[in-house]
């Protein structure tokens, strides 16, 4: 082995994301929402009608997943979806009232595990760690495109 569990950025990156998505996966709970399907409805708060394409490019899962999250969500009226009024065959997502106002609940909760997050942080080392995670996601950019990257 090249090097030890303890000096690999990515196995600390991970186990970060795994907390934040256990703590927020915690909060949800009794609102009966997923961390996906809580991040789909912030989006369209965000950017109201867009597409399962586009939301699943912004929540980062494949389409397949969008679509499954998209039906669980029309089926608990937290969000309708209708035709583009010019290109029909494309969809778009908005929130409904029900969607809104539980997303409104939620968002109480999933801001309380953000907070305790930024609490363990000055706003100087908050500003440097996203940094830092910006220059990450920059420099492994190119694996997922290896010709792109000239590999």
């Amino acid at each position: 082995m090249g090097m030890p569990i303890e000096r690999r950025l990515g196995h600390h990156i991970k186990r970060a994301e795994q907390e934040v998505i256990a703590a927020k996966h915690a909060a949800l709970r009794p609102f009966k929402l997923s961390t996906p399907q809580y991040t789909v409805l912030l989006a369209l708060q965000e950017e109201p009608g867009l597409s399962g394409a586009v939301l699943a490019r912004r929540c980062l899962v494949t389409p397949q997943t969008m679509s499954s999250v998209l039906s669980t969500l029309e089926g608990r009226g937290l969000v309708e979806r209708k035709p583009h009024p010019i290109h029909s065959h494309i969809l778009e997502a908005r929130l409904t009232r029900s969607g809104r106002a539980l997303l409104a609940k939620a968002d109480v909760e999933v801001t309380t595990v953000e907070e305790a997050l930024r609490a363990e942080l000055s706003e100087e080392e908050q500003r440097l760690l996203v940094g830092l995670l910006a220059r990450c996601t920059g420099a492994l950019a190119g694996f997922r495109d290896p010709k792109a990257a000239g590999r």
